[in-house]
């Protein structure tokens, strides 16, 4: 049967190149959940394996950088969710799976999640290093959140006393483990921050499997982290361990020992960097001595210092006549104001009420309300009445009222 058309002829090379590049663009990171078999742990430190259900099977591997992370050994029979991205090994012409991270079936449900709250943050910005802050040069309280019993706590007070010993530790003993620990870090969290004397703090436990770890990965924990006024210095677990509070955090540390290092300078350093501070601050001194000789030598030279009188003799002049202006500046203003004040009080003696009052009139008001009563038609009959003359007061009281009022 004749062909179609012209088709290009590939090697089985190029074919297998195509495919391969087809694979990994099409699906990139996918996690593939399944029962591993026929695992191989070789020499070089990779691991080949194959993962599979009750109708198929996906060939294996795993390097030896990315296994090294496990906190599990893989074995046979047991129950993965796999984690990495589809290719195709040219040589054989197999298409597999190159394994990021390999998690037990329980693990790979918080791993999900995991993975969605983590880009969920990203994506509000939790994670960005524009966000964070820089440590203190010299911290003089640390603010220490892990458990009060353990190695934890002795490598950082170790530590501290160490480098820093006029440094003060702050420990807020917290829960790091089960499921009441998000809670307490968050107030552990607000409290080292009420209390007002941390420069920074230390957010720190040992290693362990990712649920143990999990209080790390909550949602109110990661955000108290990245809310925080004060600078965060994370240390959870090992250093191949990862947490949303190390993502949050504004410095990470891979162990608990060096988030203390990295929070406090070495005393030796300190004392050094003070010495060369003195020295540097004595130069610029005798610079500046230096400097201020030569000024003086050159106002000595000056006309001022060889007829030092004469100067003050002007500014004696110069001053008898600015007191002269200001005298005759503070007269005018005087009598311009009694000119006021005089107009003024006459305004006022004519809007006295009283005045009125002593040529003959007087205010009547209603006893009871003390409510002026200015006209005639806002009495009432038998109305009790309080008539204010010029000399004091006398009761009255309204008599009949005709029609016309």
């Amino acid at each position: 049967m004749p062909l179609p058309g012209p088709l290009e002829v590939l090697s089985v090379s190029d074919l297998n190149r195509q495919a391969r590049q087809l694979l990994e663009g099409a699906l990139g990171r996918i996690m593939v959940e399944g029962e591993i078999s026929n695992f191989k742990h070789h020499s070089s430190g990779h691991m080949y394996f194959s993962l599979k259900d009750s109708q198929a099977q996906l060939p294996m591997v795993m390097f030896a950088s990315a296994n090294a992370r496990l906190t599990f050994r893989p074995r046979d029979g047991q129950h993965v969710l796999a984690q990495g991205r589809l290719t195709l090994y040219e040589v054989r012409g197999q298409y597999q799976l190159v394994a990021e991270n390999l998690y037990p079936a329980g693990e790979g449900a918080l791993w999900l999640k995991f993975e969605a709250l983590r880009e969920r943050l990203r994506g509000e910005g939790l994670f960005e290093t524009a966000r964070k802050q820089s440590l203190p040069s010299f911290p003089l309280t640390v603010g220490l959140i892990t458990s009060p019993t353990g190695a934890v706590v002795h490598d950082l007070l170790n530590v501290l006393r160490r480098r820093a010993p006029q440094v003060t530790a702050l420990l807020r003993p917290t829960l790091v483990q089960g499921a009441q620990a998000a809670a307490d870090i968050v107030a552990a969290i607000a409290e080292q921050v009420a209390h007002g004397a941390a420069d920074l703090l230390i957010l720190a436990r040992g290693g362990g499997s990712l649920e143990d770890l999990w209080p790390f990965n909550e949602e109110a924990v990661v955000r108290a982290v990245a809310a925080c006024p004060l600078p965060v210095i994370s240390a959870i677990g090992h250093e191949t361990d990862m947490t949303l509070c190390d993502l949050a955090a504004d410095v990470r540390a891979p162990t608990p020992s060096a988030a203390a290092e990295l929070a406090v300078p070495e005393r030796e350093g300190f004392l050094q960097l003070l010495d060369e501070q003195t020295q540097l601050l004595e130069s610029q001194l005798r610079r500046r001595l230096a400097e201020m000789g030569r000024q003086l030598h050159s106002l000595e030279q000056q006309y001022a210092f060889r007829q030092p009188l004469r100067p003050i003799e002007i500014y004696r002049q110069t001053a008898r006549d600015q007191q002269g202006r200001l005298d005759r500046a503070m007269t005018h203003l005087l009598n311009n104001f009694r000119q006021r004040t005089r107009a003024a009080q006459g305004l006022l003696e004519a809007a006295d009420p009283q005045r009125p009052l002593e040529r003959g009139y007087a205010l009547v008001s209603r006893e009871a309300s003390g409510e002026p009563v200015a006209r005639k038609r806002e009495l009432r009959s038998g109305e009790l009445l309080q008539i204010r003359f010029a000399d004091g007061t006398a009761p009255a009281r309204a008599g009949e009222l005709g029609p016309g009022r």
